[in-house]
């Protein structure tokens, strides 16, 4: 039990990653409000914790809107009193369009979801850590996107390389004395989620650019999962500031 006794928050835990991230982290011990947009989608993952003795709280949130994510982190510190875990996991495709093609409304979409509502999460979270006798722990759910200039087009790169800066910033503020608050970033490769539907008309060029990294394999959710548990919990307690690749060697090429 990692993560007996400990509070989590989970971003776009209504399916993949987010779900398997959530029902980890409740059968390994922790309370978990359960995020997304979809309040169906949470509503069943609360719903299959509870089944199986977990605790477990739902929330329906646009990671994009202040409200909706301060009240997020809200419920989780009133509920169950205290927030330990935070996972910035909710995220989407941008249809690998490059720059010249990239409209205002894709941008701001983008960015809004990938980068500002792991910005507003982390920091409302961090206002609580901060003086918590444990401090806590921020897992960001990035994309090798976030290491190199393809693997998604010029808004969903841009917003995972943000996401990776601002991790390392938090771990190399916020970690000094004594490593209060720890911030790691997961950097997964393909994955067998939702995310891939929203690969409507895949760009030609980004397409292409994509094609020159060459196949990669495809994770089970769960398989992210069990690293995102691995950096929440005391094992990685000497863990700060990092981006672990799991991308089944994708890269490593």
């Amino acid at each position: 039990m990692k993560l007996q006794g400990k509070t989590a928050v989970v971003t776009g835990a209504g399916s993949g990653m987010g779900k398997a991230i959530a029902l980890l982290f409740a059968q390994e011990g922790a309370k978990v409000v359960a995020a997304d947009i979809n309040q169906a989608g949470v509503d069943a993952v609360v719903a299959e914790i509870r089944e199986k003795g977990g605790e477990a709280t739902a929330a329906a949130v646009n990671v994009s809107r202040k409200d909706d994510v301060e009240a997020m982190i809200r419920t989780a510190a009133d509920t169950y009193g205290s927030l330990d875990v935070l996972v910035n996991n909710a995220g989407v495709m941008d249809n690998f369009t490059p720059v010249g093609d990239v409209s205002d409304e894709l941008w701001e979409r983008l960015i809004g979801i990938n980068l500002t509502g792991p910005f507003l999460a982390c920091r409302a979270a961090i206002n609580i850590m901060k003086d918590q006798p444990g401090g806590g722990v921020i897992v960001n759910n990035a994309s090798v996107g976030g290491l190199f200039g393809t693997r998604g087009g010029a808004a969903y790169i841009a917003s995972k390389h943000g996401l990776v800066g601002l991790t390392k910033n938090i771990a190399a503020t916020y970690g000094r004395e004594g490593g209060n608050i720890r911030a790691n970033a997961i950097a997964p490769g393909g994955v067998n989620t939702n995310i891939q539907s929203t690969i409507t008309a895949p760009h030609p060029l980004g397409a292409a650019a994509l094609a020159d990294a060459g196949p990669g394999k495809i994770a089970d959710p769960m398989e992210i999962a069990r690293v995102a548990l691995f950096l929440a919990s005391d094992d990685s307690s000497f863990v700060n500031g990092d981006v672990i690749k799991a991308d089944g060697g994708w890269t490593a090429r």
